[in-house]
Formats: C-alpha cells, sequence, structure tokens
C-alpha cells in the first residue's frame, strides 16, 4: 500500500491545465469568444461569451472527459469505464470513449427524456437505466464499476476533470485579456473550480463569481452558511445538484469572491435572449451566468464580463414553450380575458378594437358554461400578437373605455 505521501496531490494546479490543453488540442472545439454589443447595452457592462455550444456534443464537458480518457494507461481503457449521467457529462464520455476505443457504460435514472438516452447510446455507449433519481443512478455506477471492474469517471469531484474544464479559462483570457470578471455556472463546481485556479494564477485580480439556480442552491448554502432546500423542477438541470462534493467546495471557498442565486424567470429570459440576439442556443444551465447579469445588474454595470454559455442541450419543445412565456413576459404576446354579454354581435364589438389597433389575434376561447358569471354574461379568452407592451396597453384601454371587464392573464 502506498503511503500518504506517495498519493496523488488532491489539488489542480494552472500547470495541470496547461497541460490539460496540450493533450485535448485538436480534439475537442477551441470555441470562440466573442463581444456581444447588444447583450452590453442591455445589461451595462462589456460582455464577452464563449460559445462552449460549438463543441461537437454541444457543452463544455467534453474537455474534463477527454483529458481524463487520455491520462489513463492502455489497461485501464482496455477494461472499461462507466459514469453517471442524464445530460452531458454522459454524451462527453461516450464520445471520446468511443473515438478512443474505449468501452463506456452509462447509467441513467429511468426518467430520462428518451432523446439524451438515443444520443448517448449513438455514441456507442452501453446506457443501463435505474432507478427514478441521479443519486441511486450514481451508486448503481460505483457498484457496477466494482463488479465489472470498470473506471468511474466522475462528472466534477476529480483534479483530472477540473484540469480539462480549466482550460476554458486559458482561451477565454487569450481572447478577450480586457476581461477583470468571470461569471460561471455552478453544479458539482468542476467547471468553476479549473477556471478559477487558471483565472487566479494568471489574473491573481481577476473577479470569479459562481451561479447557481435558487431551486439547488446546494455550493451557494456551502460557501454562505446558509440553509436552503434544494428541490424542484428547474430548468438549469445540469447544475441541479443536491449535496456540493468536498473537494470542489474547498477550491470555490478559496478562489471564488461570491455566488449568486437566479430564479426560473431570469433563466428562461437568458435562454430567451440568448436565441433571439445571438442567435445561439443555450440550455438553462448554459444561461445562468447570463441570468446573473439580468438579476443582479448592479454588481456587474461598468465591468468587463466573461460569460461561459456552457451548453446547449435542450430539448426543443422545452425551448419551444420557453421562447413562448418570453414574447409574454415582454408584453409581445398576451391572453385577454374579457367579460361580455352573450348576445349577437358581442364577440365582434371586442374583435373591431383588435382590428382597429393592430393587434393580431391568435387563438380565442369563448366560455359561457364553466364560469360563475350569470348565465347571460360569458367571458373569452383571447391570446393575441402585439408590437410591443405599450402597443398592448392601448389596446385594453380601448376596451376598458369602451365597457369591457378586461385583464391580461399573467404568467408568474
Amino acid at each position: 500500500m502506498a503511503s500518504p505521501a506517495a498519493q496523488p496531490d488532491p489539488r489542480v494546479t494552472l500547470a495541470d491545465i496547461q497541460a490539460a490543453a496540450k493533450r485535448i488540442e485538436g480534439a475537442v472545439v477551441r470555441t470562440p469568444t466573442h463581444f456581444a454589443r447588444t447583450l452590453s447595452q442591455l445589461t451595462g457592462a462589456e460582455i464577452w461569451v464563449k460559445f462552449e455550444n460549438l463543441q461537437f456534443t454541444a457543452a463544455y464537458k467534453e474537455r474534463g472527459a477527454l483529458n481524463k480518457l487520455l491520462l489513463m494507461d492502455e489497461a485501464t481503457r482496455s477494461r472499461g469505464v462507466i459514469a453517471a449521467s442524464a445530460g452531458n457529462h454522459a454524451q462527453a464520455v461516450a464520445y471520446h470513449g468511443a473515438r478512443l476505443g474505449v468501452p463506456v457504460t452509462i447509467v441513467m435514472p429511468r426518467s430520462t427524456p428518451s432523446i439524451k438516452v438515443m444520443q448517448t447510446e449513438g455514441h456507442g455507449a452501453e446506457v443501463v437505466l435505474h432507478a427514478e433519481m441521479f443519486d441511486e443512478a450514481y451508486a448503481e455506477a460505483l457498484r457496477l464499476a466494482e463488479e465489472r471492474g470498470l473506471t468511474f469517471i466522475h462528472p466534477f469531484e476529480d483534479v483530472e476533470i477540473m484540469a480539462g474544464q480549466g482550460t476554458v479559462a486559458l482561451e477565454l483570457l487569450a481572447d478577450a485579456p480586457a476581461v477583470d470578471t468571470l461569471v460561471v455556472p455552478i453544479g458539482g463546481g468542476g467547471l468553476i473550480s479549473g477556471i478559477a485556479t487558471a483565472a487566479r494564477a494568471l489574473r491573481p485580480e481577476i473577479r470569479i463569481v459562481g451561479v447557481q439556480a435558487e431551486l439547488y442552491p446546494s455550493m451557494y448554502c456551502s460557501f454562505t452558511g446558509s440553509d436552503l432546500p434544494s428541490a424542484g423542477d428547474t430548468i438549469a438541470e445540469g447544475i441541479a445538484v443536491k449535496k456540493p462534493a468536498k473537494l470542489t467546495s474547498q477550491i470555490i471557498r478559496n478562489l471564488v469572491d461570491e455566488i449568486l442565486l437566479v430564479s426560473e424567470n431570469d433563466i428562461e429570459t437568458a435562454v430567451a435572449l440568448y436565441l433571439q440576439i445571438e442567435k445561439s442556443v443555450a440550455e438553462g444551465a448554459g444561461a445562468a451566468g447570463l441570468a446573473a447579469l439580468l438579476a443582479h445588474r448592479e454588481r456587474f454595470e461598468g465591468r468587463k464580463i466573461g460569460l461561459i454559455l456552457t451548453g446547449g442541450n435542450i430539448d426543443t419543445r422545452l425551448l419551444a414553450t420557453v421562447l413562448l412565456r418570453d414574447l409574454y413576459r415582454s408584453g409581445r404576446m398576451s391572453r385577454l380575458r374579457i367579460q361580455l354579454q352573450d348576445r349577437p354581435g358581442a364577440l365582434y364589438s371586442v374583435v373591431r378594437l383588435f382590428e382597429r389597433h393592430g393587434v393580431n389575434i391568435l387563438e380565442v376561447d369563448h366560455q359561457r358554461v364553466f364560469t360563475a358569471l350569470p348565465a347571460k354574461d360569458a367571458f373569452i379568452d383571447i391570446d393575441c400578437e402585439a408590437r410591443d407592451a405599450a402597443h398592448l396597453r392601448a389596446l385594453v384601454d380601448e376596451l376598458q373605455g369602451e365597457g369591457f371587464n378586461v385583464h391580461p392573464v399573467e404568467i408568474r
């Protein structure tokens, strides 16, 4: 048995990250970093975005997974590796494992969307569906690793994974040297651990800010001493980690300046802005950094911000829902509930005002029965499309001026 002094150093260093950059060069995409002019105007900061959604598997996770695989000896690779993941880590390990001829097994919860299962299998991995929750899938992966003699690849609590993820910072700071603040999503903390290690070594004065979803503030609680629950159905499932890991927590406490929380609404808005303004698809976790700039504008105004769009793997139906909800919140779409008398011509008297204002009607639901209104009354829900909130407000004002009881149906 090796003595404690002979054990690997549990810290990741700049030298580790620089070595990882050379090791993975040419096998992962050196993603672009662009100045985001319109986002800068919206937030009052100068923003540079690094588009990690342009990796082959559409997420930064390839960097750490490949670095880990390349550091294994041939005997270890030939026996195979195993990981527990329902998302980007699974695809990263599967893709680069297939490239290197390494047998890969991925344990996923049974609740994993079928598209993610199919994508992972498409890279040649054996997918084992187990239980409903990630923690149970994780435990099964450890059991199978022991049973089959496989090497378990942790998604974040591993210095070789962190070193690979830290290469993001080397590229971003080389491409945008003016940046004075990095804003990084946190799930388990592997990405920010690698980024903070590299950035602090190269630029000791740089500010490093982590971001978590309000529903899963596990690292925030570890960092601040708060006691908040981690539960709920977040759009940022890629950073929905219930318990902070030991090593990443220590690195974050030493190197990160603060951690901010963002709401689901802010994350949805950030996803929509990336698509509408940058013409780039972001998953919820990938948009968390931008969400922090929207939610905590006062902390970032006037600063030069480096954002990492960490991934773009979002279900297309969910993306469509997010975009429609954003149209409603911005006032470009609305559902107006209007009370009127149930008699001939009543609906026309409403519709003509929509035509007068040039507000497009998308859908009408005329309800006479399932309502507490008097039997001679009814209400209609009209889904409509306007130029902006002011355009819609002018229509509502005239409807109310004509004596109609009308109010928008709000999305919370």
